[in-house]
């Protein structure tokens, strides 16, 4: 599936790179007011330190955080749903555990956040943005829901999503649009675009986001925060039951899908993923994940691939000055860079991907329009438009066998190339944060890079190279356009590396453009 340039209408937007940040800095751990005063603001960490030393209380914590709620969301449009009275019961019964008892109740203990509003949350309404949901209140929680209530994780409320999470940009009939949170006009990214905008200005520390085509790690890039798609073999290491779409009820998913953390510093990716990272509930009575830490502990030790542009998937003059940027980062460090080989070939990647993505995503099509759909494939041509669509939603399982195999064999490429390199740099996306078009209809989108129209869908094209082969991939704000938009990169790694892209994240920050904060942060 090629991705052919249009007619070309504008220039791009140049990239604007600033000086370093200081040793201080490069914890990427923002400095709160005197007291607690500014606390909702901090990252995670801090958050839960403060409240597990009693510098603060998990109800104070959570007024605080209300009330920056209502001066930063309805401009924002992040959190759609806020249960404001559980969340105060819950933060009330937190604080009588710790008094009463002198422990936490776990990791997060008392720490207020959102979840995306594709995951279910047992008493509390989840749309995934589908007018068919309006009023679906679950009677039980997503496994990874679960998973933040037993470490103490007070969950408030939902976040903007795409109708059933099919869209690269955040919008649906129940709720409307979510604004990206350093200019209006432009798109937050979907699916995970409420997530993003609400970890970037500040209506929660952390959120947990869905990836199947780039859906957490595009918000991230677009919204300038951290983002980390985890790793995913036979079964992902966090478990997805509960995750809208697929229906209600479904105990399976995408094979392709993972669930992932979001934060604004990449140590609170760390605290995070230490939660969610668990077998699902049928197997943890003999399972249990273990994920390798990094084995390196600074940047010249490390072995770098560099991929920063291709002639498939092109980038703007922005972000490759700042993918060369990054490039001497690793260099000035010490680190060998090697941006001459190439792990696969995009195109055939990226061909795999789609086909794998559109055979799985048929699986909750009513029988009346997969029948429909099969008579159209079986009269399609294979030079027509819509035939690698049709084709792949209806391919027959000896079809689905061979295009697994053709992805397992994509891995062991990938697995080749880390025997020579550690982790692999490429950009997030063509360029920064587009242009919202949520009210244009989909066939006639399209972004612009250096002046040329491309393909509305070459927005996730580097994102989906980690996917058919289930790797782990980090995305990282490094900074930032003339504009004061957020440019971002992404970092993949070997199978079950996930750690180690964290690792690399925190190293590399102090050398790096600062990127920029969200408006709602610094207020």
């Amino acid at each position: 599936m090629s991705r052919r340039s249009l007619l070309a209408t504008s220039a791009a937007v140049a990239s604007v790179l600033s000086l370093p940040r200081t040793a201080t800095a490069a914890e990427n751990e923002t400095t709160t007011a005197s007291g607690t005063g500014a606390l909702h603001l901090a990252p995670a960490r801090q958050q839960v330190a403060a409240l597990r030393n009693g510098q603060i209380t998990s109800r104070a914590l959570l007024d605080q955080l209300l009330e920056h709620h209502a001066k930063t969301n309805p401009g924002l449009n992040a959190v759609v749903t806020l249960d404001a009275e559980s969340a105060r019961a819950a933060a009330d019964k937190a604080d009588q555990h710790l008094t009463h008892t002198g422990h936490t109740l776990g990791p997060l203990h008392g720490l207020p956040m959102t979840v995306k509003d594709a995951l279910e949350t047992k008493g509390m309404r989840t749309t995934c943005g589908s007018t068919d949901l309006s009023n679906h209140v679950p009677d039980t929680d997503a496994d990874v829901v679960a998973l933040l209530r037993a470490a103490g994780a007070i969950i408030i409320g939902k976040t903007n999503v795409p109708t059933m999470c099919q869209d690269i940009q955040t919008s649906n009939p129940i709720f409307g649009k979510t604004k990206n949170p350093f200019a209006d006009d432009r798109t937050a990214g979907g699916s995970s675009g409420g997530p993003a905008a609400a970890v970037a200005a500040g209506l929660t520390s952390l959120e947990v986001g869905s990836d199947l085509a780039g859906s957490l790690r595009l918000p991230a890039a677009y919204c300038g925060v951290y983002a980390l798609r985890t790793s995913r073999g036979a079964s992902p290491i966090v478990p997805t039951r509960g995750h809208i779409p697929r229906p209600p009820g479904w105990l399976t998913s995408s094979d392709m899908l993972t669930l992932g953390p979001i934060a604004r510093t990449a140590a609170d990716l760390d605290l995070l993923l230490d939660v969610i990272a668990a077998p699902s509930p049928a197997d943890d009575a003999a399972w249990s994940i273990n994920l390798p830490g990094p084995t390196k502990t600074c940047l010249r030790q490390y072995r770098v691939g560099l991929w920063a542009d291709d002639p498939y998937c092109r980038v703007d003059s922005g972000t490759r000055q700042l993918l060369d940027q990054v490039a001497a980062a690793f260099r000035n460090a010490g680190a060998t860079v090697d941006g001459s080989a190439r792990p696969v070939d995009f195109a055939t990647s990226d061909r795999l991907f789609t086909r794998l993505m559109y055979a799985t995503s048929s699986a909750t099509a009513t029988d009346e329009a997969f029948a429909g759909e099969v008579k159209a494939a079986d009269k399609v041509a294979d030079d027509d438009p819509s035939a690698l669509y049709l084709k792949s939603r209806t391919m027959r399982h000896r079809d689905w066998a061979r295009a697994d195999e053709d992805r397992q064999k994509l891995r062991a490429k990938w697995a080749d190339y880390f025997t020579t390199h550690d982790i692999l740099v490429t950009p997030a996306a063509p360029t920064a944060a587009v242009l919202d078009q949520t009210s244009v209809p989909t066939n006639q989108r399209y972004i612009t890079v250096d002046g040329e129209k491309r393909s509305y869908y070459d927005q996730t094209a580097w994102l989906n190279l980690a996917v058919p082969a289930g790797l782990p991939s980090l995305v990282l704000p490094v900074g930032k356009t003339a504009e004061g938009l957020p440019m971002s990169v992404q970092i993949i790694g070997p199978y079950l590396s996930d750690r180690t892209l964290i690792s690399v994240a925190k190293l590399l920050a102090p050398a790096l453009p600062t990127a920029p904060k969200a408006p709602a942060l610094t207020t």
